[in-house]
């Protein structure tokens, strides 16, 4: 079985590699070889098959249809232009969020062995007029380009699989704590570095209140969701191929608490607290609930704690 990871320079893509590395098999199949996609070089990943690492940008179309010439039996689509950057540029989201994503539906078209691909949307598609507690079926209401080049993608997913074109599967990421790494240009980064950059000795701004919800999941937890969604077989994902993927609600002031909790107060004394109005904009109108029932009935998994999440990242990630 053949692999391919766009986005296989980043966190997540990284983390997906080498899980499936170590796992050497994928829904009891061996993986035979591995291709990480990136716009600049994806770090290699050691594994007993091999693993080819290529630079391009995904709305190029040429190098994307190179890739699926190898037709890879399994894709995982994580290239994006994050939220604050697709904001920011509306050209650089359409170009890369919309137009990319095109390209690598239409290489697993042209690919021709219906492969599976697991599209990673975002939370972001839900917003404006939804209800505060998202269920299944509820009419997505993205206000963010972000949020709307993701919901176009998940359109096009169901299409693509309703005509076998490829077999899809799209999860909607709640926001993605702790990232390890530096900041990014995403609205959610500093959900992630007033956790990893105060732990890390550093400080770190929180643009929003104590009580302020968030929608999480850990990496670790993440990382086996996307792994999870290749193997539920096509038929049960039904005519939507896009879930809520499951995750948990805890506001800052609780998350920061679990921090303390696990890793002592010193880092909590790290954080300032100056209002970012840019930011408190774009996150503002993002769902904090959601009853994830497709998702929890496709055995896809959410963390315990919080608590668990910071001991993780303390595991996994921190730089010492």
């Amino acid at each position: 079985m053949r692999v391919l990871i766009t986005g296989g320079g980043g966190f997540l893509g990284q983390k997906l590699a080498k899980a499936l590395a170590a796992a050497g098999t994928i829904d009891g199949h061996d993986i035979t070889a591995m291709e990480l996609v990136d716009v600049v070089p994806p770090a290699m990943v050691d594994a007993d098959f091999p693993v080819l690492a290529h630079a391009y940008d995904i709305s190029d179309a040429t190098p994307v249809m190179k890739s699926f010439s190898h037709k890879p039996d399994y894709v995982w689509h994580l290239a994006a232009v994050v939220s604050g950057a697709a904001e920011a540029d509306l050209d650089l989201g359409m170009r890369v969020n919309l137009q990319g994503t095109i390209n690598i539906f239409e290489g697993a078209r042209s690919a021709g062995n219906n492969p599976v691909v697991v599209y990673a949307s975002s939370w972001a598609a839900h917003g404006g007029d939804e209800p505060q507690m998202i269920v299944d079926g509820v009419e997505l209401n993205p206000q963010t380009s972000y949020g709307t080049q993701k919901v176009i993608g998940e359109l096009l997913l169901n299409d693509y699989s309703r005509r076998g074109l490829l077999n899809g599967r799209g999860l909607r990421l709640p926001t993605v704590s702790i990232r390890p790494g530096k900041a990014n240009a995403a609205a959610s980064s500093f959900m992630s570095s007033i956790f990893r950059d105060t732990m890390q000795g550093q400080k770190s701004n929180c643009p929003v209140g104590r009580d302020f919800p968030v929608w999480h999941s850990a990496p670790r937890t993440v990382v086996s969701n996307l792994i999870h969604a290749a193997v539920v077989p096509a038929a049960d994902w039904g005519s939507n191929r896009n879930i809520n993927l499951p995750g948990r609600t805890d506001t800052i002031g609780e998350m920061i608490d679990a921090m303390t909790s696990v890793f002592g107060p010193d880092a909590e004394a790290r954080i300032t607290w100056d209002p970012d109005p840019v930011i408190e904009k774009i996150v503002v109108g993002w769902r904090a609930h959601c009853t994830p029932g497709k998702g929890q009935r496709l055995g896809f998994k959410a963390d315990d704690s919080f608590a668990d999440t910071v001991r993780w990242f303390m595991e996994d990630d921190i730089a010492r």
